[in-house]
């Protein structure tokens, strides 16, 4: 297998004073952070993509949205949530919806809320929501002061520190990797990704596979750098 990786480091994202800015080139990155993320890109891109446990089932996006009213009453009924604690589903890779969803039925991610909505649900079902909500287009927010700090973290990482660059895993664009069931990030909530990487560090979240990364990543984040990530990520798109 061949692999091209092309690192055009042109993501863009609005700000409440110039909304559209865009950026041509990324300073270079440290040796070391320039190996991490070609690494990590490198396992992730050869992860085979598995949706559904059983191979004969694939999702339905048009059966997808009648089974979707029961989510709409969180994250409205195009996936784009209004309460910013509540993840925009909108845009989102069918695959890492589809686990997630299974997650929550284990209890392998636990959230009382969501425990509920799933408890009845078939792996067809997940399956036929995954589909649905992939297809909507998420609204992108608007980054807050700290965005540029965040960029910095988001891009370059903290060498000091040895945070990695959020890149190597979710892209420059945030649009993650589908196949690594590696999630887009491009304009969530700020509130709800700042939750995430707390629950991450704290250990109320407990990651499997390859977001396995994300709690040791978590644990040498200091709750502003969070902030500042998860501020750029609002408006990244």
């Amino acid at each position: 297998s061949f692999f091209i990786l092309v690192f055009a480091w042109n993501d863009r994202v609005k700000t409440p004073i110039q909304k559209f800015k865009r950026y041509c080139f990324q300073p270079l990155m440290d040796n070391w952070m320039k190996k991490l993320t070609l690494v990590l890109c490198i396992l992730t891109l050869g992860s085979p993509t598995v949706i559904a446990a059983s191979a004969n089932l694939t999702g339905d996006a048009t059966i997808g949205k009648t089974k979707s009213a029961i989510c709409a009453a969180c994250h409205n009924a195009d996936g784009n949530s209004i309460n910013p604690l509540w993840p925009k589903l909108a845009g989102q890779h069918a695959s890492y919806i589809a686990q997630q969803l299974k997650n929550f039925q284990s209890k392998t991610r636990n959230d009382p809320n969501m425990l509920p909505m799933v408890a009845s649900l078939t792996e067809q079902d997940m399956l036929n929501l995954a589909a649905y909500f992939e297809n909507q287009t998420i609204k992108i927010g608007l980054a807050g002061q700290e965005w540029e700090w965040g960029q910095k973290i988001y891009r370059g990482g903290n060498e000091d520190t040895g945070v990695p660059a959020c890149t190597a895993c979710h892209g420059p664009q945030g649009k993650g990797n589908p196949a690594a069931k590696y999630p887009a990030i491009n304009g969530q909530h700020l509130d709800y990704t700042l939750k995430q990487l707390m629950d991450y560090k704290s250990g109320a979240r407990k990651p499997e596979g390859n977001a396995d990364i994300m709690r040791e990543i978590a644990l040498k984040m200091s709750e502003d750098e969070m902030k500042a990530v998860a501020d750029y990520m609002q408006g990244l798109y």
